[in-house]
């Protein structure tokens, strides 16, 4: 009979493609690991991994295999979750966020999630988009906080509010504060984005139409804050979503201008496996984010800097 250590053990090592580490991410001897495969190969009846020297390679069944053992074990995570949160947010919630929401979001919701939901123990994840979802798949996170729209037919999503763009620009730059910018007029040759992976960098590609996509790499940002030190000493100017606006504009060597309408803007949401019994946990936390986001300051640019 199939086992679901198994099925842990052979996932581990399609994802590593090494024994080795995927004996160490399973915390089990490498001989232990591989045993545990090959007992795997005999209950399906079928070849999963060509055993090569120094390397090794998927089968097309074991390629297949592993897809549907992710989702199998995601499927028992969830079933788990079921049968111990009975209670909206309560125990354990491993929520992943992309790097460009994490420093400005989080710091909103916390405070009123440890308020109203003491029983809760919130995780946090934070990395980029393709990441997040690959775990949230595996079942390794429970849901995830990132731009939509999220492709795939296993992910549910829930649209928490839309995130304008502006334009940030050194001080210098002669365009008054009251106008407007048309997206059509952003100078490409002088656009800093963050680096590849990134999903803000590919949005900001998208709204200004570049048929240029690798044009601005070189720089390879790996943080707002880096890009807007850029823009702070002149090297360019960035599309910078408003939600980040307070923290990352403490610089008066920086101004944010509006754009025209329409105004670019990316959309925030909830993801989580469509199989997941914790939808009312993801709506209550939708609900106190944005309670958090109507009732701070922050949630508005600079009055200052934007007119």
């Amino acid at each position: 009979m199939i086992t679901l250590r198994q099925l842990r053990y052979f996932t581990s090592l399609a994802r590593y493609r090494h024994f080795g580490r995927a004996a160490e991410d399973c915390s089990v001897s490498q001989p232990a690991l591989s045993m545990q495969v090959r007992e795997l190969e005999r209950e399906i009846g079928a070849e999963l991994v060509e055993r090569r020297p120094n390397e090794i390679a998927f089968t097309a069944t074991g390629v297949e295999v592993a897809e549907r053992a992710e989702r199998i074990l995601a499927a028992t995570r969830d079933l788990i979750d079921f049968a111990r949160h009975r209670d909206v947010l309560s125990g354990i919630l491993k929520l992943g966020i992309i790097p460009t929401l994490a420093p400005y979001i989080l710091p909103r919701i916390l405070p009123k999630l440890q308020a109203n939901y003491p029983r809760l123990r919130l995780e946090v994840r934070e990395t980029q988009t393709k990441m997040l979802l690959e775990e949230l798949v595996r079942g390794e996170l429970d849901g995830v906080m990132l731009a939509l729209p999220v492709e795939g037919a296993d992910i549910e999503t829930l649209r928490l509010f839309d995130d304008p763009f502006l334009l940030a620009v050194p001080a210098t730059d002669e365009r008054p504060l009251r106008g407007r910018v048309d997206i059509a007029d952003v100078d490409q040759g002088r656009l800093i984005l963050l680096e590849e992976g990134h999903c803000l960098r590919d949005q900001a590609l998208a709204f200004c139409a570049t048929p240029r996509r690798d044009m601005p790499a070189g720089l390879g940002a790996t943080s707002l804050a880096t890009v807007m030190q850029m823009v702070a000493n002149g090297y360019g100017i960035t599309l910078l979503p408003v939600v980040a606006a307070e923290i990352e504009v403490r610089d008066d060597r920086v101004k944010l201008l509006h754009f025209a309408e329409p105004q670019p803007a990316r959309t925030i949401g909830l993801a989580w496996r469509r199989t997941s019994p914790r939808r009312k946990d993801f709506a209550a936390l939708g609900d106190i984010v944005m309670k958090a986001l109507g009732t701070a300051s922050a949630w508005h640019a600079p009055a200052r800097r934007v007119k």
